[in-house]
């Protein structure tokens, strides 16, 4: 059911938006201004409560829960697990966005500073931390802890209505669950073919940058062709090979790259800039995380923050649910900090590589990224490396990171879909599989010939409203649930204690006993 309906719901909104793609995007644009007006504060509220919720869970009575059961085993090595948090959750993101975005809040500063002065490019590197840190991993951690917990401790079946069976009991199986579970796996469709979209377009455009090859339609389709083959064939080979093995490859290409940079770059200059912005980001992190601009009237908040927040949450069905599926064993202290605070740490020091890289070329003349901001966010990257020592070295690296990125993200999502629109637990059939591959590859390629994917990124930020609100449902249910099983544990230990002691009382007195028969056989 769910499989049937999510098919024919995506590939409508694809005809409609490859159709009819300006009144289909005025729509869209316009539901999406009217949320942002009457809504916005409800994302900052929600996000900031779960990244408080996950700390709790982290740091409090709770933290030492295992998903699993008690006798749970990781099934990979925390390198594995890291790789692929990393790759699945922002790989790509980072990538496209590690110098375009400081530049962008450079040029068009937040909080009415300036453009282009000191206080803007401060302000750019601390809110590229804000948007790519502690903020986006809670929300992928909280659906990805409780997708865990449900299916691997609950016997859940991997769907997202699952998470809210403490609250409505068995109506998660009915059309209820249903729609959450359609919502999902729509909002799941559409991002990922956005997404993958916006990634054939940068690396187009660095094919046109390295090899002078234009970026025409048929390049991107042709891109696009590679991938699909790509990320079918590693669909094939399942999560302990070809998930398993490209994240590996994509975390040491990526290191390989951040060394080369920051060897290349302006090491003094990069080191400052993470230190100092580390300080100021968690100085101003409440600030920042509750902060409209209702006096001023200035969109820059809606047009950044809330846009990221919305494409989160609309993206977390995508990204918890792979988390869950690689997450077995972990105890929730060790799960939070793997998932919100270790992958946050390493997209601090991208963007100071990267953004510092680029802000430190931009402000000293080396190179003008203002005017390559202007060509469209994807050129700012291989613009850059102009500044740098080898940049053909750096561009081809470049290009490679970005294509295993977009091959493991694709791979990903395929594994998810099939997951969510399959009723039983466990791995999806490979026909499933492939229909979603075949799907996403499709429905990338039609928007980007029809010059659809503004207005279905607009979708994904009018989806995630929805997706707030059943976020705070969710820590409802799996507070309920690990309460539970925390005291469910704390009466079994206490018993096991009265077991022990008792025991222990006996064999003391069987001792003083046996004693005293020898004493009294000795007189």
């Amino acid at each position: 059911m769910v499989f049937r309906i999510s098919i024919a719901l995506v590939l409508a909104l694809v005809l409609l938006a490859g159709l009819l793609p300006g009144p289909f995007n005025d729509v869209v644009q316009g539901g999406v201004a009217q949320i942002i007006k009457s809504a916005g504060w409800l994302y900052l509220l929600i996000v900031f409560i779960t990244l408080s919720f996950l700390m709790y869970l982290a740091f409090g009575r709770l933290g030492s829960l295992r998903i699993g059961g008690e006798d749970a085993e990781p099934e990979f090595s925390n390198a594995s697990w890291m790789s692929m948090l990393f790759a699945a959750g922002m790989g790509i993101g980072l990538v496209f966005w590690g110098a375009a975005e400081p530049i962008s809040h450079f040029v068009k500063p937040p909080e009415g500073l300036p453009p282009q002065s000191m206080e803007s490019a401060r302000a750019s590197m601390r809110y590229a931390f804000f948007h790519w840190g502690l903020h986006p991993w809670a929300i992928y951690a909280l659906i990805g802890l409780a997708m865990a917990w449900f299916q691997f401790n609950r016997n859940g079946r991997g769907r997202i209505s699952d998470l809210l069976q403490p609250l409505i009991g068995a109506h998660h199986r009915g059309w209820i669950g249903t729609v959450v579970d359609v919502a999902a796996v729509v909002a799941t469709a559409i991002g990922v073919a956005t997404t993958l979209g916006f990634g054939t377009v940068q690396i187009a455009a660095g094919l046109e940058r390295v090899f002078g090859i234009q970026a025409s339609p048929a390049v991107q389709l042709t891109v696009i062709a590679v991938a699909f083959v790509l990320y079918m064939a590693s669909t094939t080979t399942g999560v302990h090979r070809g998930i398993k093995w490209l994240s590996n490859i994509n975390l040491a290409l990526a290191a390989a790259l951040l060394a080369l940079v920051l060897v290349l770059g302006p090491t003094g200059f990069i080191f400052d800039t993470f230190t100092t912005t580390v300080g100021s980001y968690l100085n101003q992190l409440v600030t920042m995380s509750l902060r409209m601009s209702p006096f001023s009237g200035s969109t820059w908040v809606a047009d950044w923050t809330i846009f990221y927040w919305a494409w989160w949450i609309a993206w977390a069905p995508f990204v918890g649910s792979f988390i869950a599926r690689v997450s077995l064993g972990r105890s929730i202290r060790e799960f939070v900090l793997g998932v919100v605070i270790a992958p946050s740490i390493l997209g601090f020091l991208w963007f100071s590589v990267f953004g510092g890289t680029a802000l430190w070329s931009q402000i000293f003349g080396h190179v003008d990224l203002a005017q390559a901001l202007s060509n469209g966010y994807e050129t700012v990257l291989f613009t850059m490396f102009d500044s740098l020592p080898m940049p053909a070295v750096l561009s081809v690296v470049a290009l490679i990171l970005l294509m295993i990125f977009f091959v493991t993200s694709a791979d990903s999502a395929v594994l998810v879909l099939a997951t969510l629109s399959t009723d039983e637990a466990g791995d999806p059939p490979l026909s499933r599989k492939v229909t979603w591959g075949v799907c996403i590859a499709l429905i990338a390629g039609a928007l980007l010939l029809a010059g659809g994917l503004d207005a279905l990124q607009g979708m994904i930020t009018i989806s995630a409203l929805p997706f707030a609100i059943l976020m705070l449902l969710v820590m409802v249910s799996l507070y309920r649930v690990l309460d539970m099983e925390y005291n469910l544990q704390r009466r079994r230990a206490q018993r096991a204690r009265r077991m022990m002691d008792a025991w222990i009382e006996r064999e003391i007195a069987a001792q003083e006993e046996t004693r005293d028969e020898a004493a009294r056989a000795d007189s």
